[in-house]
């Protein structure tokens, strides 16, 4: 068994201690959480207004189990089963999910992925900002017909102001998928 593991397993029995979970086998319960959630929704004034900045925050490798397994956390954390909980993310008026996935790879890199989700078009594993058109590690005057434009292009030539933060170094590959057109990301 893998010790990092056991770690975990040792701090959740520490901070749960013995949750009793028995409601949970109870129709009622459940029924309840529906009812609430619908009444919530369906009450639920939207929001009309113009959106004077947009951020966009970019999760690299943060797909549907990375956000589950938060979920999780966040709910055993305070003592439940942790499914029943929602994140602060989930319960935003307007919530997303992107395919993200390359013309060459069903499970791609942080490039590809980069340029589909701020183009909108998708490319080949290890190119940024460049369409499937463009041919891996090939570096020629034609690359200038197969670049795509960026979200962030697209807000400039709007006349928005635009800017980057990142926790890693611009030049890599999701940050770099704002400006960069590329071959080959390394």
């Amino acid at each position: 068994m893998n010790f990092k593991f056991v770690l975990f397993v040792n701090f959740l029995s520490l901070v749960l201690g013995n949750v009793d979970w028995s409601e949970d086998e109870h129709p009622e319960k459940w029924f309840a959480n529906a009812r609430d959630h619908l009444e919530k929704m369906l009450h639920r004034k939207p929001n009309k207004n113009l959106a004077k900045n947009t951020i966009l925050f970019l999760g690299d490798g943060m797909g549907i189990t990375t956000i589950t397994a938060g979920r999780i956390l966040k709910g055993q954390l305070k003592g439940n089963n942790g499914e029943e909980e929602i994140t602060n993310m989930e319960s935003m008026d307007n919530v997303a999910l992107s395919k993200t996935y390359g013309i060459d790879s069903q499970t791609t890199d942080s490039a590809a992925t980069a340029t589909a989700y701020l183009t909108g078009v998708k490319t080949r594993v290890g190119m940024i900002g460049l369409s499937g058109q463009a041919k891996i590690r090939e570096c020629s005057p034609e690359l200038e017909n197969y670049k795509v434009k960026s979200i962030l292009k697209w807000a400039k030539e709007a006349g928005k102001s635009v800017g980057i933060v990142t926790t890693t170094r611009i030049t890599h590959a999701t940050p770099a998928g704002t400006y960069a057109h590329t071959s080959y990301r390394n």
